[in-house]
């Protein structure tokens, strides 16, 4: 892996997630390997790569959603704050809240816009109804949402429009207070609109909030992005093969891979 700087020598910054020598295999085949990166905290970093190189796997590997996924086996290690996410007696639904997740297509339940937003949070503590108010009025400003909704809290959350179902996901996923965000390819639905209006938000949550993204946009990734990743096929299985700053990476790739890859999208 090919790995550049950008940042100035004298910023230091906390690294809460590292992820090291990973490996992922379904069956005897092996999908992900040699993956090793951080993130730090505050940065939103973006993984890039061709379609089929693995970049979803590695995404849910960071907050163990593969687990749900039957014949998967993950190797190597995720250190969240320098604690091994895989270790025994880990309490996988904490630390799902702590590292949250936003995927492609919203996840809607058929319930009020209210209950959606508490979904998550009712799960992992006792929120009484002094206090639900306050976590819902929160969560929906956090995602840009609370003035276009604040009238028909009780309405059915399917009456949302697509772009306003995703915003409503993402403030269900802030209701648990996450520390780090995963986005799957967080507006490949969406309309141009709800799209700026996603990467509007995802550079306000940085200021609080840590941001692994998948995207296959690149004029997006250079939008939003502090730093990127590459993942392409490397004797069948995903790997990264260079890490960069954004403008870096995209002015002047120096992998092959990338390269091509860059070249191919335009």
């Amino acid at each position: 892996m090919v790995e550049t700087c950008c940042l100035p020598e004298t910023r230091i910054l906390e690294t809460p997630l590292c992820v090291r020598q990973l490996r992922v295999k379904a069956g005897a085949r092996v999908l992900l390997q040699n993956i090793t990166f951080d993130v730090q905290r505050g940065q939103v970093l973006g993984l890039i790569g061709p379609s089929g190189a693995g970049k979803s796997t590695l995404l849910r590997s960071l907050n163990r959603l593969n687990d749900l996924v039957p014949g998967l086996k993950v190797e190597g290690d995720v250190l969240f704050h320098g604690a091994s996410i895989y270790a025994p007696g880990v309490d996988v639904n904490a630390l799902r809240a702590r590292i949250g997740m936003l995927f492609q297509q919203p996840v809607i339940f058929p319930a009020s816009i209210a209950e959606n937003v508490l979904f998550g949070a009712k799960r992992l503590r006792t929120i009484d109804k002094s206090e639900r108010l306050v976590v819902i009025e929160s969560a929906l400003r956090e995602a840009a949402l609370w003035e276009e909704v604040k009238d028909r809290l009780k309405a059915s959350a399917l009456t949302l429009s697509v772009g306003q179902q995703q915003r409503l996901c993402l403030a269900r996923a802030l209701a648990v207070e996450p520390e780090i965000i995963l986005m799957d390819e967080p507006t490949s639905a969406l309309d141009p609109r709800s799209t700026q209006a996603i990467e509007e938000l995802i550079v306000r949550l940085k200021q609080r909030h840590t941001i692994v993204m998948v995207t296959h946009n690149i004029a997006q990734a250079r939008r939003v992005t502090d730093w990127l990743a590459c993942v392409c096929t490397r004797d069948g299985a995903g790997e990264i093969v260079e890490s960069a700053c954004c403008d870096a990476m995209l002015d002047n790739p120096r992998c092959r891979e990338v390269i091509e890859y860059l070249s191919a999208q335009g």
